[in-house]
């Protein structure tokens, strides 16, 4: 779709998950061509995120989080080690399961990151109030728990 098209569109006909869907994937492009210098990916770096927001967490309760499977996981982990971006330590409690952290080096990126990531967001905000993203943050936030609720009721249903 071109941004001509783009801008013709009648939204009031429009499914608000395509129009989130091509959002996203816009960050996407965005974000993996500022991450090449630093040898991760938009997926590498929301777990990067998730890391951050949690020390000593584990892949399964990652994969949960960010809601992709455990095998995609742990390549992106296996990647983000081999880079020296986390390290991975046995919990002690159990020993079936790895405590993830990040490095120093794994911190810097991040920092970086989020500053490319505050660079598209401001672009692509620039027409809008501090409130206004924070009111549609709060709705996304909103519709997204309502989603989970009602899959989570559709899967139980089956």
């Amino acid at each position: 779709m071109t941004l001509e098209e783009l801008t013709d569109i009648d939204v009031s006909t429009f499914p608000v998950g395509r129009l989130i869907s091509m959002i996203a994937k816009s960050q996407q492009i965005y974000l993996n061509h500022n991450l090449k210098e630093f040898g991760i990916n938009s997926s590498q770096l929301h777990l990067l995120f998730e890391i951050s927001n949690q020390s000593n967490i584990n892949q399964e309760k990652i994969a949960k989080r960010c809601n992709i499977n455990k095998g995609a996981v742990a390549r992106s982990i296996k990647k983000l080690e081999d880079n020296e971006l986390i390290v991975r330590e046995i919990d002690e409690a159990n020993r079936r399961q790895n405590k993830i952290s990040l490095t120093p080096k794994g911190k810097s990126i991040l920092d970086d990151s989020i500053k490319i990531l505050n660079k598209w967001e401001s672009e692509v905000f620039k027409d809008y109030t501090k409130e206004h993203k924070l009111l549609l943050n709060e709705s996304l936030k909103d519709i997204f728990v309502n989603a989970m609720e009602f899959n989570n009721g559709e899967a139980g249903n089956e």
